[in-house]
């Protein structure tokens, strides 16, 4: 297979350049007389709990049915990922999250596990997988009652009933709590008449709604005997056998987009469409054959985000498949840099291996940390979701603690992954450019998952606000001695699977002294101390500025709240980069070699470091770091890459991808076996005596 990719057998050899050219370093381990991570253990533990699954996963896209084939028109793509659902469905990989009866496997981890495996294959695949089993089909699951369950849920499964999402609308994308479309119950008919009042309306970016799907879960403001009860969801349908929408059902296809363009996104319009009563997915909400409303749930905001809630996963998959797109990005440009050869001194000597280089360094390893960081930190997740969802830890803290963890972590990971595929793309130069080497396809593809599932500034202010009210309510009958007992060492573990996210803890102050500092750099509970007291400050200022809100008019106080709200979103932007840190701390007390953990250790460290870098201004200014304190930092995270650097092949290689899974031409090996072919090249004709003089030498002759 002449575009799989694998690792070279004989690495890139290591040489000094005289003075004057740019230091090489040693490119493995071994080389280096450094302790050597254990590949296959580090494997494990990236692809954590549901691991068995990720592996059937791969193993099953090594298939080249399953791979997107570039250059494809849109028509061509859109058929193939068709297609391509189907080989799913023959392989019985989107069903494990659907109850035993219906030929699932009630495994909600592992089902999401497997579906984050398809973006190695095609991110278009992956999404419009997504869009069928993970969307509509969880709709009908999660929404609905036995009753649908039967008569719907067999067809989803199959494909037979290829269905759209319809909930987001042009005019309304996150604030679904004020779309416009009404499901008006008719008494007389027993009939929902569901209807499309205006074009801002209409349903918007639905996959499977421009040609395939033939339902549709429609999210509408539920009327009955005048009164609107909220958002609800409705089964559908909206094209009959022949593809031809159903009387009353409009719609159109979005045509080309930015990426995923193998998904058939649509938008869709209903004038007057009657469905049955029984059409209402009646899990949390009902309406009798009179018209008489009625739910378990009281609260209609509580009722609201209930239905809701049952459909975090959509974000969690994205948190993981995002993180898994870095590490793929990383994989790739990190096994290039370790081969392209570029600039020698001016002295003849051999060019240097662009990994060599400490630009090259700073752009990707730290990138490699932070995905590091996001792998482990998703399998904390995954797991805090499989629990809930299996009813194991199901209550209302645990719902409202996996919202809240889903709104921070995928809007981290997501825009992790456009950083890091665009630096990736950079730094393999004009190849990284060529579609063949997949940097920029997955740029693309992955672009729009900074808005699936909501905004993600959107999604940090909801997590801002939760983290304001955990703050208020620490001092609910405390006094100044109780406040400041409480601990600010909390694991991962703890905040994942406990209830509640953070207490407050005592401020932190610049400690130790810069000697010190310098010598031993900024270790783990010091790193842990600097990122946690960030937190707390910024939430504690925020709410001491918001405090008046309460004794204001409803428009100050809005205003009020507009000023802050760019320091509040990046208050619970700096809490999910501390779960991050934290998981990643959890995950070393898993490793039982010394080398590993010591490599590992050094790799939470460059995340960890970077994050205090990143946020410099803000330790300097609050007082947490000295000048001469902030500089070490800077220094050290240098001197981390340089101890890194023989380690890098082993830690991209530790995510576990194989030659079908990469398929860029250029972390294939081919560009090693160019360089050395050139350097035989020279070598011979040095030998050979025929060699040119070069002008300079000619010229001092």
């Amino acid at each position: 297979m002449t575009d799989a990719a694998v690792r070279p057998e004989t690495p890139s050899i290591a040489r000094r350049t005289p003075a004057g050219g740019a230091p090489t370093a040693a490119h493995t381990a071994a080389e280096a007389s450094e302790p050597r991570i254990d590949t296959a253990r580090v494997t494990d533990l990236l692809l954590g709990t549901w691991g068995h699954v990720r592996r059937q996963a791969r193993e099953m896209i090594k298939d080249p049915a399953f791979w997107r084939i570039d250059g494809q028109t849109v028509a061509e793509h859109r058929e193939r990922v068709l297609g391509q659902l189907h080989l799913l469905v023959e392989n019985k990989a989107v069903h494990r999250a659907f109850p035993t009866r219906f030929g699932g496997e009630d495994d909600q981890g592992g089902n999401i596990a497997g579906f984050e495996e398809l973006v190695a294959a095609d991110p278009s695949l992956q999404i419009k997988s997504g869009v069928q089993w993970g969307l509509f089909g969880a709709a009908i699951y999660q929404l609905g009652t036995e009753e649908h369950h039967e008569k719907w849920l067999p067809g989803a499964m199959s494909l037979e009933i290829p269905g759209a999402f319809a909930m987001t609308e042009t005019g309304h994308g996150s604030d679904v709590a004020a779309i416009g479309t009404t499901a008006t119950y008719d008494p007389e008919t027993a009939e929902f008449v569901i209807h499309t009042p205006f074009r801002g309306a209409w349903k918007d970016y639905l996959g499977n709604a421009a040609l395939h799907g033939i339902a549709a879960t429609v999210f509408a403001q539920l009327i009955t005997n005048g009164v609107n009860h909220g958002v609800h969801c409705f089964y559908v349908p909206i094209r009959d056998e022949n593809g031809q929408f159903l009387p009353g059902v409009g719609g159109e296809d979005d045509g080309v987009k930015g990426g995923l363009n193998g998904i058939d996104n649509g938008r869709l319009h209903f004038d007057q469409v009657r469905v049955p009563r029984t059409n209402l997915l009646n899990r949390y909400g009902d309406v009798a054959e009179d018209g008489t409303y009625s739910s378990a749930i009281s609260s209609p905001g509580r009722r609201f985000f209930t239905m809701l809630g049952t459909l975090v996963q959509g974000r969690i998959s994205l948190d993981g498949s995002a993180a898994w797109a870095s590490a793929l990005g990383l994989n790739i440009a990190v096994t290039y840099g370790n081969q392209r050869r570029q600039f020698d001194s001016g002295l003849g000597t051999p060019e240097v291996v662009l990994l060599d280089y400490g630009k090259h360094q700073r752009r990707l390893l730290p990138r490699l940390a932070t995905t590091y960081a996001e792998i482990f930190a998703h399998d904390e997740f995954l797991k805090k979701f499989d629990g809930v969802f299996s009813g194991r830890t199901d209550s209302d803290a645990d719902r409202e603690d996996l919202e809240t963890l889903a709104a921070v972590l995928k809007p981290l990971s997501t825009w992790h992954a456009l950083d890091t595929l665009q630096e990736a793309r950079e730094a393999c130069g004009g190849s990284g450019f060529l579609a063949e080497n997949r940097l920029t396809g997955l740029r693309s593809d992955l672009d729009i998952y900074v808005t699936f599932e909501g905004d993600n500034n959107v999604l940090l202010q909801l997590v801002g606000k939760r983290l304001l009210a955990d703050y208020g309510r620490q001092f609910k009958g405390k006094d100044a001695r109780a406040l400041a007992a409480y601990a600010v060492g909390q694991t991962a573990g703890k905040l994942f699977h406990g209830a509640g996210l953070r207490q407050l803890g005592q401020a932190v102050t610049d400690f130790g002294s810069t000697a010190r500092a310098v010598e031993r750099g900024l270790r783990g509970d010091q790193q842990h101390e600097l990122l946690t007291d960030r937190v707390q400050q910024m939430v504690s200022d925020v709410a001491g500025r918001l405090r008046a809100a309460s004794k204001l008019p409803r428009d100050e106080a809005a205003a009020l709240f507009n000023q802050n709200q760019a320091e509040l979103i990046e208050a619970a932007r700096a809490h999910g980069e501390l779960l991050q840190w934290e998981a990643f701390t959890d995950a070393l007390e898993n490793i039982d070699d010394a080398g590993t953990k010591k490599v590992l250790t050094w790799v939470r460290d460059l995340f960890g470091l970077s994050l205090v870098e990143k946020h410099l201004a803000w330790y300097l200014i609050n007082g947490r770091l000295s000048t001469q304190r902030a500089g070490a930092v800077s220094s050290y995270i240098d001197r981390l890459c340089t101890r890194l650097r023989p380690h890098a092949q082993d830690l991209v290689d530790a995510f576990g991808y194989e030659p079908e899974h990469v398929r860029a031409p250029i972390a294939s090996g081919a560009e090693g076996e160019r360089q050395r072919e050139a350097e035989r090249y020279y070598a011979d004709l040095e030998a050979s005596g025929r060699a040119p003089i070069p002008e300079k030498k000619a010229a001092a002759k």
